[in-house]
């Protein structure tokens, strides 16, 4: 997996490749919240994620919850796969995202 920044003004772009899973979710989580600092719109590129596992789930509804008390957050760039899931698991009501 790898993770880079992208801050803008307020704006801050997490991108994200390879797998969101058990052992991979708390770099995620703990890269992200250090980020998180006068953000008021986080954007997730997901186009190079290709799994996504419970324990991903888990940080993405952490963030969405943080990011609800400070400004919005979105994740762009979702493919077929990672959108199954989030679907089967309710998550596709819960977060905002656009499929890629």
């Amino acid at each position: 997996m790898n993770i880079k920044k992208k801050k803008e003004g307020s704006t801050l772009n997490i991108i994200i490749s390879g797998r969101i899973d058990t052992v991979t979710a708390p770099e995620v989580d703990s890269f992200v919240n250090q980020n998180l600092d006068g953000v008021e719109s986080l954007i997730l590129d997901f186009k190079e994620v290709n799994y996504v596992s419970s324990a991903g789930l888990r940080v993405l509804l952490s963030l969405q919850k943080k990011m609800m008390v400070k400004g919005e957050m979105k994740l762009v760039n979702v493919n077929d796969a990672v959108n199954d899931v989030f679907e089967v698991t309710g998550f596709d009501e819960i977060l905002t995202y656009e499929k890629g």
